[in-house]
């Protein structure tokens, strides 16, 4: 039996087009090799025109020779690469095709994927693509560390695209939030009313202290003094709210 007989015809029924205008890009076919040649094999899949499996597309590794994998009568398992209905051609492979192509990776697109591998600095999540995307610590969340505060090994998640280095290979991700605006804005809209007078006014005396404190003091004395006004600043504040 020749190398490649993982991708010969299976058991399962697939289903088989009859016009060349019903292939779709990463549609499984079954076929029957009618010639070879130096670049690439010739199979027919029913639709009245051979496709080409080019030896580059006949395994995952590197094909030295197309016999090496398959010869004239063999039955075989392919995917559709590209199709032009108006020259005819029809580019086959034999390896399997990602379920998401480069082509595919647009900024902002979402896409759901699983959790399959942890590091310190984030999460690999398969999304489908060639390669596993890295969802970094710093896009999980602003008080986030560690990549395990937020996901698991194994989990799914709905993660958005935020660059792709096709030369690299290197895909990145970010944790995506469903109308995140939305629900931001309405958390600041439930949140300021709940706040009182008084406690608005503490909020602000607080931040104010905290900017007195950063600013340069020369000794001890001069900082006591900064924080007998701080005080006195708050007590004021407290005597004007509560009007007393």
């Amino acid at each position: 039996m020749h190398e490649g007989a993982e991708n010969r015809m299976s058991e399962q029924t697939l289903q088989q087009p009859t016009s060349i205008e019903e292939l779709q890009p990463k549609m499984q076919l079954e076929g029957t090799v009618t010639r070879t040649e130096l670049y690439g094999a010739f199979v027919d899949i029913g639709v009245g025109r051979d496709g080409l499996i080019h030896i580059s597309r006949m395994a995952p590794r590197r094909v030295r020779k197309v016999s090496d994998v398959v010869k004239v009568g063999d039955k075989v398992s392919v995917w559709v690469q590209s199709v032009d209905p108006e020259t005819g051609r029809i580019a086959l492979t034999m390896v399997k095709p990602p379920k998401v192509e480069w082509r595919e990776l647009e900024t902002g697109r979402v896409f759901e994927g699983k959790v399959v591998r942890l590091e310190p600095y984030g999460a690999f999540v398969d999304i489908g693509a060639e390669r596993p995307g890295l969802l970094h610590v710093r896009q999980m969340g602003a008080y986030v560390r560690r990549p395990e505060e937020v996901v698991r090994i194994g989990q799914t998640i709905e993660v958005e695209v935020r660059s792709v280095d096709r030369r690299r290979r290197q895909i990145d991700l970010a944790l995506h939030t469903e109308d995140q605006a939305d629900v931001a804005a309405v958390s600041e809209e439930e949140e300021e009313p709940s706040l009182s007078p008084m406690e608005i006014a503490f909020m602000q005396a607080q931040a104010q202290a905290q900017m007195e404190r950063r600013r340069p003091a020369r000794g001890d004395r001069s900082r006591r003094r900064r924080a007998r006004d701080d005080d006195d600043d708050l007590e004021e504040i407290y005597r004007r709210t509560l009007g007393r």
